[in-house]
């Protein structure tokens, strides 16, 4: 994903549209696997069949995390460290930490 700058004051990242819309489908895919698993437990699925299921979204979130991270990396970090501005290392870090926790 190919970004553009993201350092506004609005701490927005100005995204192509076909950046936008990639992402965005992603993301109605996995609100598809997430009705999905609860339509599973509407009707009593067995409980492997949810959890492998779970394991699908899990994967697919991850993967969209991934490619976010790379695109804000390549965008927004690579502008930033461009303008003399390390704190987006910083936070950068923060953020990853979080990541993965899960």
């Amino acid at each position: 994903m190919a970004e553009k700058c993201c350092c506004n004051k609005e701490r927005q990242t100005l995204r192509t549209q076909e950046d936008r819309r990639k992402l965005l489908n992603r993301l109605s895919r996995l609100e598809g696997q997430i009705r999905g698993l609860k339509g599973m437990i509407e009707r009593d699925c067995y409980c492997p069949d949810i959890l492998n299921q779970c394991s699908a979204v899990i994967a697919g979130l991850n993967s969209f995390s991934r490619d976010l991270v790379g695109a804000h990396i390549r965008g927004c970090v690579v502008h930033d460290l461009k303008e003399g501005d390390e704190s987006t290392i910083d936070e950068l870090i923060v953020t990853l930490q979080k990541l993965m926790r899960g």
